[in-house]
């Protein structure tokens, strides 16, 4: 008995920001595949919505709500029975495309409503295959109307409603050009991170502060055999332990702000007398 629905149509849904550097490659890979391509934008001073339209997408002004909010709307607006879900810094590899083909021509099994595969890292120069980076599984093949957008605005993740099945290659991601821009972003990060937390009145805890970044370390570079990708490896290791240490921190930083500002205004009213 064939369980399977031939013949589907495939929106590509994605999200962007000055992305010019970017956005051309990530489209390249998938318009082979793509009935649609959407494109939800926010203070764009480059030529990224010009190269998107391009590629035919149609693109939207939004202003910015947040990576999880604002990627629901670019799935909204995908109108195909199917979405793919991609960053403009990620690019759909020769093995992955062929897999989507399959499944465009072949049709999906019933039931289904989502194809999650593993994400390949590119940073300092080679492909991270260790560690916290790899095998990064991520769902972004999925039904139309049966997945969102969920969790924190920081670590927003795709879920579907029904099944997810894997799907054979890698989904390409050149995540960060330079060492500045990986702790750019970690700043970035723990400014979101903070902000979560201090919505749901979470408070400063030494024992995180202390033994997180340990394990973090641990984890990524012994247990996960992140050593094996040699000084980068290294790097990401380190780094990821320094950025659980530093958005840890933070919340001590803000749980004290008041002492702080009463402190120094304290100071100015000595001054003046």
């Amino acid at each position: 008995m064939n369980n399977k629905i031939p013949s589907v149509e495939l929106s590509v849904s994605l999200i962007a920001s000055n992305e010019e550097k970017n956005i051309g490659r990530c489209l390249d890979s998938v318009r082979s595949i793509a009935d649609e391509i959407v494109v939800v934008h926010n203070d764009c001073s480059d030529k990224t919505v010009e190269i998107a339209e391009s590629y035919g997408a149609k693109c939207f002004e939004q202003k910015w709500q947040g990576y999880k909010d604002q990627k629901n709307i670019s799935l909204e607006k995908a109108t195909k029975p199917w979405v793919l879900c991609l960053d403009a810094d990620e690019v759909v590899s020769p093995e992955l495309l062929s897999s989507i083909k399959e499944f465009i021509n072949q049709g999906h099994e019933q039931g289904v409503d989502g194809y999650a595969f593993n994400r390949l890292s590119f940073f300092l120069g080679k492909w991270i295959r260790h560690g916290d980076w790899y095998p990064d599984r991520k769902l972004r093949l999925v039904r139309n109307g049966e997945a969102k957008w969920t969790g924190a605005q920081v670590h927003e993740k795709l879920e579907a409603n029904g099944v997810v099945k894997r799907m054979r290659g890698d989904l390409l991601h050149y995540s960060y050009p330079s060492m500045n821009s990986f702790i750019d972003k970690t700043i970035s990060f723990s400014d979101l991170y903070l902000q979560c937390q201090l919505e749901t009145k979470r408070r400063w805890n030494l024992p995180n502060v202390v033994f997180r970044p340990i394990w973090r370390f641990a984890r990524a570079y012994f247990i996960r055999l992140g050593f094996l990708d040699g000084f980068p490896g290294f790097f990401i290791a380190a780094s990821t332990a320094f950025s659980t240490f530093f958005k840890h921190s933070r919340l001590y930083e803000s749980s004290h702000a008041e002492a702080y500002s009463e402190a120094r205004r304290q100071s100015h009213r000595d001054k003046a007398d």
